[in-house]
This record gives C-alpha cells, sequence and structure tokens, in this order.
C-alpha cells in the first residue's frame, strides 16, 4: 500500500568478524572493522553504492571498550573521529556525525531516533555503525610489536558523552560493581530467589536456556564461537568453563574479545525510490520503545525488569501484533537474566521453536561491546526480506538492565508512527523504592549477591537488608566462613553481621 514517502525503511545491512584463528588474521582497528561492515551495509542496499553513501546526511556510531572512559589512553591509539574515519573511507562526508554514550541499547535506540527524523523530514537517510577490537587488543597487549591505530581526522563531532556515570555510582563501585558479570550475578541471584530454586537447578536451568543459542552461533558465518554445546558443557564447572562471577562459569558470559562490526542504511521511501534502491530491499520499522529503569538500589524487586517488559510491550502495541505473532526474536543475552526477564513476561520458553536469538548470542556469536544489538538488526533485516509479511523483534539491553530499546521489524508497509515512551517512563518514575542505607552497621540478610572469582581474594558482593529498619546496603566480604558458603552452599537469606568502615566499605560476616 502506498505510504508517506517520508516513511523511513531499512535499506542496507552489513556485518563483518575477523577471527583469531583464521590464517589471514591481522588485528584489525575498531575503524578497520566498521569499515567493512558498512561497505557491506552499502553494497547490501542494491543500488550506487558510491551515490547511497554521499547521500547519508548522517553517520552515528557507537562507543566502543577503549575509548569508554577518561581514564586511560586506548592501548593501541585511536581515531579521534571513529565516525568520520569510516565516513572518510567509503567515500561519504555527512553533515552531521553522531558517538553514542556507552550501552548495548544504543544500535536500536540510534534506529529509532534516526527513523524519527527521517519521518519528520528533518534528514532523508542516515546509516549506524559499530565496531568492536577487542580480540585486537588482547593479541597485542604489552607486545612492543603493535600496531598502530592512531588517527587524526577532526571534522564536527557530536560526542554525547561517556555515559558510565548512569549504570554505577561512587557506591556501587565501591562494593565491587565495576563489571557486567557481577552486576547481572546480583540479579540473576535474586531471581532464582524469587523462583525458589537451589543453586544447581539454576544453573541447569541457565544451561538450557543457552544450548540452543550455541546451536545458532555454530551456523553463523559471523559468529566468533561457532562451536555447538550441550547443556552438561555449559553448566559444568571446568578449568576451562571456570567460574568468573557467580553464578556464571565462563561459557555463561558474553564473548567481548572478538573483531566485529556491524552497520545498517536507513532512508526515506522517497530516497530509496531516488537512488534505486529496490523495494524488496525494504524493511519498516513498525514498533519502537525506549525505556529507562529506576538505578539499581533502588528497585524493589531485583528479579525484574519493568523497563523490559513495557517496552516490548510498547513496540508490539505499535507493530499492531503480539508476541504469539513474532517470527523472530534476538534477545539481547549478555547473560541469562536479561532473556528470562523477556521471556518471564511474555511466557516465552528456552525451547520456543522460534528461538531467542539470530546470532546466536553474545557468549557464542560474541559480544562486541555497545554494537551487537546492530548484528541483531542486521539478522532481522535479512530474516523479513527472506520471509515477507512476517515480524521480527530485537530487544536491546544497557547497562545493568538500565536502558532497554526495542524494535519491531517487517515487509509489510506502514506509516511511522510516534511511541508512547514519554508516558511509560513517567509510569516506571513513579514506582516505589527502597531507602538505601551508606554505612551499615549490625545484624542483616542477604537479599542477593555475587562472588568475584577474578579477583586476587575471592571476594562477596552483597546486596542486603538491615535488620532494624529494613533498608537495602551493600558489603563485600571475605570472611572465610561466609565465602564458603557463597561459593558451596545457598546464602540467600542468610544472616550477616555488617559494619561500616572508614574507607567507605561495609564489610560482612557470617552471624
Amino acid at each position: 500500500m502506498p505510504v508517506d514517502p517520508r516513511t523511513p525503511v531499512v535499506v542496507g545491512v552489513g556485518q563483518f568478524t575477523e577471527r583469531v584463528d583464521a590464517p589471514d588474521y591481522r588485528g584489525m582497528s575498531s575503524v578497520e572493522l566498521a569499515t567493512e561492515a558498512v561497505r557491506a551495509a552499502l553494497s547490501d542496499t542494491g543500488a550506487d553504492e558510491v551515490a547511497v553513501a554521499r547521500a547519508i546526511e548522517v553517520f552515528a556510531g557507537l562507543r566502543q571498550f577503549e575509548i569508554c572512559t577518561p581514564f586511560g589512553d586506548p592501548p593501541l591509539g585511536a581515531s579521534d573521529n571513529y565516525v568520520r574515519s569510516v565516513a572518510r573511507r567509503v567515500g561519504a562526508d555527512p553533515a552531521r556525525a553522531i558517538l553514542e554514550p556507552i550501552g548495548g541499547n544504543g544500535p536500536q535506540h540510534l534506529v529509532t531516533e534516526l527513523s524519527g527524523a527521517i519521518a519528520a523530514g528533518e534528514i532523508e537517510a542516515a546509516l549506524i555503525l559499530g565496531s568492536e577490537n577487542g580480540s585486537t587488543l588482547k593479541t597485542f597487549a604489552g607486545r612492543d610489536n603493535g600496531p598502530d591505530h592512531s588517527e587524526t581526522v577532526g571534522g564536527q563531532l557530536e560526542d554525547r558523552g561517556y555515559g558510565f556515570e548512569q549504570y554505577m555510582s561512587e557506591y556501587t563501585a565501591t562494593h565491587g560493581l565495576t563489571g557486567a558479570p557481577v552486576q547481572y550475578g546480583l540479579l540473576d541471584n535474586a531471581r532464582r530467589g524469587r523462583l525458589g530454586l537451589g543453586v544447581t537447578d539454576y544453573r541447569h536451568r541457565m544451561a538450557e536456556l543457552f544450548a540452543p543459542f550455541t546451536r545458532v552461533a555454530a551456523k553463523n558465518p559471523f559468529a566468533s564461537s561457532p562451536v555447538e554445546r550441550s547443556v552438561d558443557e555449559i553448566e559444568t564447572v571446568t578449568v576451562e568453563n571456570r567460574m568468573i562471577c557467580d553464578p556464571y562459569p565462563r561459557l555463561m558470559v558474553a564473548r567481548d574479545t572478538v573483531n566485529q562490526g556491524a552497520a545498517a542504511v536507513v532512508m526515506s521511501v522517497a530516497a530509496a525510490q531516488r537512488l534505486g534502491v529496490p523495494e524488496a530491499k525494504w524493511i519498516y520499522l513498525r514498533g519502537h520503545a525506549d525505556l529507562t529503569e529506576q538505578d539499581l538500589l533502588d528497585r524493589v524487586d531485583l528479579s525484574v525488569s519493568h523497563a523490559a517488559r513495557n517496552a516490548v510491550a510498547e513496540a508490539l502495541r505499535g507493530a499492531g501484533t503480539g508476541v504469539d505473532d513474532v517470527a523472530t526474536f534476538d534477545l539481547y543475552s549478555c547473560f541469562p537474566f536479561p532473556v528470562f526477564a523477556v521471556c518471564d513476561e511474555f511466557g516465552l520458553q528456552p525451547d520456543d521453536p522460534r528461538g531467542l536469538t539470530l546470532t546466536g548470542g553474545l557468549p557464542y556469536f560474541g559480544g562486541p561491546g555497545n554494537s551487537y544489538s546492530l548484528h541483531g538488526i542486521a539478522e532481522t533485516v535479512a530474516q523479513m526480506r527472506d520471509r515477507p509479511g512476517s515480524f521480527g523483534l530485537v530487544g536491546a539491553n544497557g547497562g545493568v538492565m538500565s536502558k532497554y530499546s526495542v524494535g519491531v521489524y517487517s515487509t509489510v508497509p506502514a506509516e511511522w508512527a510516534p511511541d508512547r515512551s514519554e508516558a511509560l517512563q513517567a509510569d516506571i518514575a513513579a514506582l516505589p523504592t527502597v531507602p538505601v542505607t551508606r554505612h551499615a552497621d549490625g545484624p542483616g540478610t542477604i537479599e542477593t549477591y555475587s562472588v568475584r572469582y577474578d579477583w586476587p581474594t575471592t571476594t562477596g558482593v552483597i546486596i542486603g537488608r538491615l535488620a532494624a529498619d529494613d533498608t537495602r546496603f551493600m558489603a563485600l566480604t571475605e570472611d572465610d566462613d561466609l565465602v564458603a558458603l557463597m561459593t558451596g552452599g545457598d546464602p540467600l537469606g542468610a544472616t550477616i553481621a555488617v559494619k561500616s568502615t572508614e574507607d567507605g566499605v561495609n564489610r560482612a560476616t557470617l552471624a
């Protein structure tokens, strides 16, 4: 059916992976990886690649790990303008370049934002790009013969900041929440407590969730670890599958040592027609939503995600479809919890015949930092072209289940429609919160926990409640008895003694 010529459509997608075990491995830079993906996306439009590149007014890039904080320089150097370095390599000179803050929600957020700008007539064409060179950084760490990825291109750049301050505070960082595994370990153990499951049973369920992901990764030519694994292999702790942070062995953790890139081209129907993009390439963003969760310690129930639930529901509403009618899913899967959070709310099962990933998931396909879901979008676009009339859902997660962005894609034409994210965000802001005590002293109980095996001394990380007033607190422990319970038993609900210290860390012992 005819639509407004300003209606946005995704017209090109591209992916690229450099595997460390490839005979021609050379350790590419973030710019080089993204460039290969952008070239693939331009080619995928089926139109004149040079003309499409020149028509793109906005290039929007996702921030890589090597430039995600101001606290250190990239070990191999980096471009001073990642986005324009890539644009220049493909013959583009966009009027506007954007560098997004950290957060795995970024790919879908940018697709939605720039699609809205196209629908409003502000621009006609945009490109979203992302890459991660974690494999290169690890390969050449500490070596004198590493490549120099420094590059000076200058030019306009809308740098939206780092954004990590949205995901942690001085208080949480002081108490060990300086990495994703421990943060999500708290959430998965809270969910285990809500379900009343033991440690072994819950680990089995996590492995059952992820085993089907490995089958998808094994068939994906862009996967960094294309190996099918059994439930037993994923759940059994071995030297190879060592514990990272409780409750996760290595095979349940996002694989961030990857070299991967992805890109997507979005333009108006009018621009697509003018540039000669075949209509068979057009994919409509039929539904969308972007929501932000409460801060971690404010959440009454650490085992659920209101933002994910409401964003998925809103995107489905906008698309005019329901979860039962979705043909494909790609749910963000850095750890089990983000997948479980959506499954719990919408009745999805690990063995759903539709599958819960199109890539193979972050632990197996690869977890290229903030740009993972751009690969999910690329796979969804390809699937929708092959399955006209179907709907594909992408769920993109950032922070500690902090931001959730959803897109529903289809070949079925429909004009752009705004979502209700602003009103839904107000609902989340109105949710009750839990009072937090920074300097905790006295008896308490363990609400949820993780264990950091990646520190020199195995350390327990605790979110608890004080017996005196039920306020929430954080604490660390190296107490032999308590650590033994946390690593070999089940400490949920255990009584502990907590004491504040001058260095700002609350210390816990088994009561």
